[in-house]
């Protein structure tokens, strides 16, 4: 297994990028204390702003407290791409698309722990008929339930909300939405029209890519925004 360079948190955890994701993961071990966030759903409103990479550096972040227990669910059916990036290879294995499909395909059968990562990853699987009709499966919230009971944060990379409906039949299975918002690439009105499909109150966060201000020596990274209420400052 060789992580794509882009994952900090799990190539190299002592950098000042990876501290960016520290920041963002005290932000969830808060939302998780004060709320009960477990499960959080990462999505972005077009293609290509990073969301996948994103969610895998959090979920390493996460891990790096050895008594987290963290899964990674990919939720992406059109174009999945966790595996790929952890250089896991899954070609012969279940994958969420069989969990759902299959009720004898249980969520322990489908989640496969990374050890060297600290954290576990159920794969997409093969998508063969509509991706919309398998996550708007109530199957679907029965797998994420049980892994509320086995995990401490579930984090779910989805398909981008604005070309595909996909995201707002998982909406109700999670606690809330981080959005990834890339610098200089995600218009305006695409993100506006991404926060107004989203339930009021779900999105819990943006994370800001590319940000190329010189506020910090790691600036350029990523910086967090707290959505609920008032903004917090740059990461």
């Amino acid at each position: 297994m060789k992580p794509v360079p882009q994952l900090v948190s799990l190539v190299a955890p002592g950098s000042m990028e990876a501290d960016q994701y520290r920041g963002l993961r005290h932000t969830v071990e808060q939302l998780r204390r004060d709320r009960g966030h477990q499960v959080i759903a990462v999505s972005s409103a077009g293609v290509g702003d990073g969301k996948s990479i994103t969610t895998l550096n959090l979920a390493g972040a996460l891990a790096q407290s050895r008594d987290a227990r963290v899964l990674v669910v990919d939720a992406d059916l059109h174009r999945p791409s966790v595996a790929s990036y952890l250089g896991i290879d899954v070609a012969d294995a279940p994958g969420l698309t069989d969990a759902i499909e299959r009720e004898t395909c249980s969520l322990a059968a489908v989640a496969a722990a990374v050890p060297q990562l600290n954290f576990a990853v159920v794969p997409s699987g093969v998508c063969s008929g509509g991706a919309y009709e398998l996550l708007n499966s109530p199957r679907l919230h029965t797998l994420i339930a049980e892994a509320r009971g086995v995990f401490d944060y579930i984090l779910v990379d989805t398909p981008p909300l604005l070309p595909l409906p996909d995201c707002r039949v998982i909406a109700r299975w999670v606690d809330g939405f981080l959005l990834v918002v890339t610098a200089h690439r995600t218009p305006r009105r695409a993100l506006a029209d991404a926060l107004d499909l989203l339930p009021p109150g779900q999105v819990i966060g943006l994370v800001f890519n590319g940000d190329d201000r010189p506020l910090s020596p790691s600036a350029g990274y990523y910086s967090y925004h707290h959505a609920a209420g008032s903004t917090s400052p740059r990461q």
